[in-house]
């Protein structure tokens, strides 16, 4: 058939030739009667359309009729509306007509023969089938297809483009897998399902919370509302809290509901709404009462008031340190807090934010130096800011500035000092003591007066030396032991022996005399043979020393071999050789002329000393005060327990906090009441430098070091007045039975021994001197060593003959009181022991004799009811006469006036053993409260008067401030020895804690940097598992940030003996099975809290105890990586300690080599290269 049909009749008529034919233009498909039936079936339709049309726009036309004639009363705007309203009916009508609607010729309207023909066999297909729809159970003969024919359009498929998810069935697919398929070769990726993103998309679209950080952020971004009126001066002082309205006003309140009961029947109306129901407007009164309730709700008002106050008051420093302080409290509200801080880009912008902040404060500081070019803590407050944003060179430089301008201010020179010291970056050991050297020598020159720009402000002698004991500290801590040791040596002969001929003259000049005495070659203090400066100008004034010609024997030490196990990491190997040759070689080396030694043959150079390294550092110190405070300063460096001078209040204890025995100290079960005898201040001796939890070497010095010390002891107490010499001796005796207590810690019977022998020939050699015979204090201690040794006879015979030499002054004389204490304490210790836990009775114990027959001063005598009532009666009069005189004032400020301590002591403890803890605490309770009073209560004007004429460096301030602190030290004191005593008495009786723990916090929350108050307060809540009370006391304890940081070491203490209780009792429930894996409580979250906000702080963040105890808590929970980036840190903060880098080299000896490149490089002291520590291994 041809292409084309219209001459298909054609093509049949030619002849047929297939092989002619073109077979691509016959369409075989093509029907003729079909088309024909098409064709009519199209005619037909056509000819139905017009009358349909026709029909339509009839029915159109009247129905526009009757709208117009019933609207034509409807006004013409509500016409137009529906007219707008019928054209767009039509055009919607138009839309939804049929497929076969004609519209005039349009596209829209043409009917092709293939519709009509797809029509026709969708009608023939769907025939069979159902109309409507019906249940399968009700049919009564099953059809072959059970189908029903929905012809009715859902035009929901059309707007949402995809069936309804109700008419989808669901299912749930289990695996990944298809059957049919290879699992090897082939696979389907099944994705989910349009809806299921749909959901996702709709739930991360979903409306904020009101806790959410946007909403949060849109609240903030509200104006605030308006601050108090300019009136108020404390408007900028917003309370954290609304005040409650007073009694008085409630009732005034109520008794207006009572006078409006027709408009408050049920009084449930305030007085505001009462007065708006009647119509009335609120009283004058109550208008400024609500003005002045209203409290700014938004921290962004203050701002305003800051400024207009700093405006009307630019001299106010104080206010300018709240407004830059105030800045941060601006960032929580501009940038959000912490919580709102998280997400993936909260490391940015808390950088960001937390720079800007840091920038606007630098912009108030420089508003405030610029108004206040002379103050100082303006000055400090701007380069505490710069710290983080400027570089260290520019830093460095500003600071140099600042001290230049301010040459005469102690404490701006401790802060450049500090800065020197703590900063990594430029850090190295000859700088830092070169700077303590320029500050020394800067201050000496302002002292002198040859500064003549600057005056020198009062107390600038003790200033000085307390810059120079921290830097003997800051040496000792480097490792450089013996640069220190000859500082302190310098200073002995330049405050002691100085020669008469250069006293007049400035600081300057004497140390120029001074130098060719230290380079001369003669001994000096602590040496064999010192005589001092003075004698050798004495000598060269006559032609020199004349050499002796006998030798003197010494002793030499036999050398042990320094690598005792060569089969141990190397690591180990150094840290033992370090620590031996520290605690052996911290004494400067001399050449030994008897034995033509010279310098070169010195085998390590660092031991030699130049006088460079120690000439600027030396100070002029005038007062007999100042310079036996120096002596005590010595003698505390070479380990003697110091606690006669009274602490500085502007030195910096947390720098040398190093030692653990400060959070160990007073728990020996054994003596409960004396243990608190000799407190341990936390810092090493010279020579003790080893890990954090290395052992001491030595009881004490060594022998070397024993003998050094004797020397500067024996040569040092003929200098001294007889007071200080009583004083110094007393410190002696202490550490000998300091020496005797480690030994008994150690349980090393034989050492014990020999170092009881030596204790006590050097005891009786002092108690032989003239001087000490009826030192009282010295006979207590020799009595007290007595008994450690365990001659309790001979002790109770010591005791009694000191009571006997000072019974004629009785309750009057402290010496006697603190004497008769310790040996009442000591009896009632042994009794407990004998007595199997109990107290002895009252006429037969030891204790209550001694105490009675002190009140009473009588030598003996029996213990009867009359004779301890008479003593009772005694001690409520010594009592009132000392508080009397204490507030009267009328010995002024002498040491004698100031101890109670004694008194109230032997009062307390006579009052437990013979009446109950009840009336002790009524003793104690009197006490305090007449003490705190007197701390509180200013100096007369006449004592300051007196005070005048003490010494040239004294003032009215420094010794009101001194009186003070005594008075507070006996106030803590006393409180020690209350909480001992009720301690005691909770392990020999039934008493409730809450008496001893309301006593201990009451205590630590005046006197926080107690550390043996913080010890016992830790043994009474460990014996609690509820951790709750303690974790609150110490948060109010620790709440302010520029509090000491021994609180805070307490509180990760408590938190790690808990931690170590629970995993003791979770590892006791498993037997003996394997210890499983034991599951995280959060202490140790707690614990490392704890210590990121005690680094956190400006104290803690330089305590190298603390930083230590860090790193040694993490590698005990097997964080090894994050321990070493921790040590890294502390790096930043306290590049000196050397002791930090030795426990590095034990925690982690795969990097010994790094360690020791950067104690090379920070120039700190190395006694063992790790050459050297080669050859002694191959050795």
């Amino acid at each position: 058939m041809a292409l084309f049909p219209a001459f298909a009749e054609a093509a049949k008529n030619k002849v047929d030739d297939s092989a002619k034919e073109l077979d691509w233009l016959n369409n075989k498909s093509f029907l003729t009667g079909d088309a024909l039936s098409l064709h009519s079936r199209f005619t037909d339709k056509n000819s139905e359309k017009p009358n349909q049309r026709e029909a339509s726009a009839a029915r159109d036309l009247t129905s526009t009729e009757e709208e117009e004639r019933g609207g034509s009363e409807v006004p013409p705007k509500k016409k137009k509306k529906k007219s707008e309203k019928r054209r767009k009916k039509k055009k919607k009508h138009k839309k939804k007509s049929g497929r076969y609607s004609s519209s005039n010729g349009s596209d829209s309207d043409n009917i092709y023969p293939s519709d009509l023909k797809r029509e026709e066999e969708e009608v023939r297909q769907q025939a069979p089938l159902a109309s409507h729809f019906s249940w399968l159970d009700d049919l009564q003969s099953p059809t072959d297809q059970p189908f029903c024919v929905d012809r009715k359009p859902d035009p929901a498929n059309w707007t949402y483009k995809s069936l309804y998810r109700g008419d989808i069935a669901r299912y749930k697919r289990k695996g990944t897998s298809s059957l049919g398929l290879n699992s090897q070769r082939q696979a389907v990726s099944w994705d989910d399902s349009e809806t299921k993103k749909k959901q996702k998309g709709r739930d991360s679209k979903a409306a904020d919370r009101y806790y959410s950080t946007a909403s949060r952020q849109m609240l903030r971004s509200e104006p605030p509302i308006p601050v108090l009126s300019s009136d108020n001066s404390d408007a900028f002082r917003s309370t954290a809290f609304l005040p409650l309205g007073d009694v008085d006003k409630d009732n005034k309140e109520s008794g207006d509901r009572v006078q409006t009961l027709s408009v408050n029947p049920l009084g449930v109306y305030d007085s505001s709404t009462t007065l708006w129901l009647q119509g009335k407007g609120p009283q004058d009164n109550q208008k400024v009462e609500l003005e002045t309730e209203e409290t700014p709700v938004r921290v962004v008002g203050r701002t305003e008031e800051f400024n207009k106050r700093l405006r009307e008051q630019p001299t106010d420093t104080q206010l300018w340190i709240q407004f830059i302080n105030y800045q941060d409290e601006v960032s929580a509200v501009a940038f959000g807090g912490e919580e709102e801080q998280q997400g993936s880009d909260s490391a940015e912008r808390r950088k960001s934010s937390y720079r800007a902040i840091l920038e606007k404060k630098l912009s108030i500081a420089e508003r405030a130096v610029a108004s206040n070019p002379t103050c100082i803590a303006l000055q400090l407050e701007k380069l505490k800011i710069c710290q983080e944003l400027w570089e260290p060179s520019a830093l460095a430089k500003e600071w140099k500035k600042l001290v230049f301008l301010h040459p005469n201010s102690a404490p701006l020179w401790r802060k450049y000092l500090l800065f020197t010291q703590s900063y990594f970056s430029f850090f190295t050991v000859t700088k830092v003591n070169s700077a303590y050297g320029k500050c020394l020598s800067t201050l000496s020159a302002v002292r002198d007066g040859s500064m003549l720009s600057h005056p020198a402000p009062p107390g600038i002698e003790e200033d000085m030396l307390d810059i120079f004991t921290q830097q003997c500290h800051f040496l000792r801590q480097s490792g450089h032991s013996e640069k220190a040791i000859s500082l302190f040596q310098a200073m002995m002969d330049f405050t002691f022996f100085k020669p008469d001929s250069v006293k007049n003259l400035s600081t300057k000049q004497q140390v120029e005399f001074f130098e060719p005495f230290w380079d001369s070659g003669e001994a000096r203090v602590g040496e064999v043979g010192a005589k001092g400066w003075k004698s050798w100008m004495i000598q060269q004034e006559r032609g020199g020393w004349v050499q002796p010609s006998e030798e003197e024997e010494e002793d030499e030490e036999e050398e042990e071999e320094e690598v005792k196990d060569g089969s141990l990491p190397r690591a180990a190997v150094w840290l033992d050789v370090e620590s031996s040759r520290e605690a052996a070689h911290w004494l400067p080396w001399r050449p030994d002329k008897t034995k033509g030694q010279s310098e070169e043959d010195c085998e390590d150079p660092d031991r030699q000393v130049l006088f460079d390294d120690i000439g600027p550092s030396l100070i002029c110190l005038s007062s007999p005060e100042l310079q036996l405070r120096l002596l005590l300063h010595f003698s505390s460096f070479l380990g003697l327990p110091v606690h006669s001078a009274p602490p500085s209040a502007l030195c910096q204890p947390d720098l040398l906090l190093e030692n653990l025995s400060l959070l160990t100290q007073g728990n020996d079960p054994q003596r409960p009441l004396t243990s608190y005898d000799l407190p341990d201040p936390g810092v090493n001796p010279v020579g003790h430098m080893t890990t954090l939890q290395g052992t001491r070497k030595w009881a004490g010095l060594g022998r070397q070091g024993e003998k050094f010390l004797t020397n500067v002891l024996n040569t040092m107490q003929p200098l001294l007045p007889p007071h200080h010499r009583a004083v110094l001796s007393l410190c002696w005796i202490q550490y000998e039975k300091l020496k005797v207590l480690r030994c008994l810690r150690s349980a090393h019977k034989k050492r014990l021994r020999s170092q009881g022998k030596s204790s006590k020939r050097v005891v009786r050699r002092l108690l032989k001197e003239p001087e000490n015979r009826s030192s009282l204090a010295l006979w207590r201690e020799y009595a007290h060593l007595e008994w450690l040794l365990g001659n309790l006879d001979e002790a109770r015979k010591v005791f009694s003959t000191a009571a006997a030499m000072g019974g004629a002054n009785g309750l009057s004389s402290p010496a006697l009181c603190d004497l008769c204490l310790l040996w009442a304490q000591l009896e009632v210790e042994d009794g407990v022991k004998e007595h199997a836990g109990r107290l002895p009775d009252v006429t037969t114990s030891p204790a209550v004799c001694v105490l009675a027959r002190l009140a009473e001063g009588a030598s003996s005598g029996s213990v009867s009811p009359v004779f301890i009532l008479k003593a009772r009666r005694s001690f409520e009069q010594a009592l009132d006469q000392n508080i009397q005189r204490l507030q009267s004032d009328k010995e002024g400020s002498s040491e004698e006036s100031l101890r109670l301590r004694e008194l109230v002591g032997c009062f307390i403890l006579f009052q437990y053993l013979t009446v109950g803890i009840q009336a002790a605490m009524a003793v104690y309770a009197q006490a305090r409260e007449r003490m705190e009073e007197l701390l509180l209560k200013p100096a007369p004007e006449g004592q300051q008067n007196r005070n005048k004429t003490v010494a040239p460096e004294a003032s009215p301030s420094a010794d009101l401030t001194n009186r003070t602190g005594r008075l507070a030290s006996e106030c803590e004191a006393l409180s020690v020895q209350q909480a001992a005593l009720l301690r005691f008495h909770g392990s020999t009786a039934v008493f409730p804690l809450a008496t001893l723990r309301q006593m201990l916090t009451s205590a630590l929350s005046a006197w926080p940097n107690s550390a043996p108050m913080w010890s016992m307060y830790l043994q009474v809540e460990n014996r609690h598992h509820s951790a709750g009370r303690a974790r609150r006391f110490f948060h109010t304890v620790t709440r302010d940030g520029s509090s000491s940081v021994v609180p805070r070491l307490f509180a990760i203490v408590a938190e790690q003996q808990r931690k170590q209780l629970v995993d003791a009792a979770q590892r006791s429930c498993c037997f003996d099975k394997p210890s499983p894996l034991l599951p995280e409580i959060g202490l140790s979250n707690r614990i490392r809290g704890l210590f990121e906000s005690a680094i956190a702080t400006e104290t803690g963040a330089h305590c190298s105890l603390l930083w230590r105890m860090y790193i040694h808590f993490l590698v005990s929970e097997g964080k090894v990586e994050k321990a070493r980036g921790i040590f890294y840190k502390a790096l930043q903060s306290i590049p000196w300690a050397k002791g930090l880098y030795m426990d590095a080299a034990r925690l982690f000896p795969e990097h010994l080599q790094e360690f020791v490149d950067l104690m090379t490089e920070k120039e700190l002291r190395l006694r063992l290269p790790l050459e050297e520590l080669d050859i002694l291994l191959e050795d």
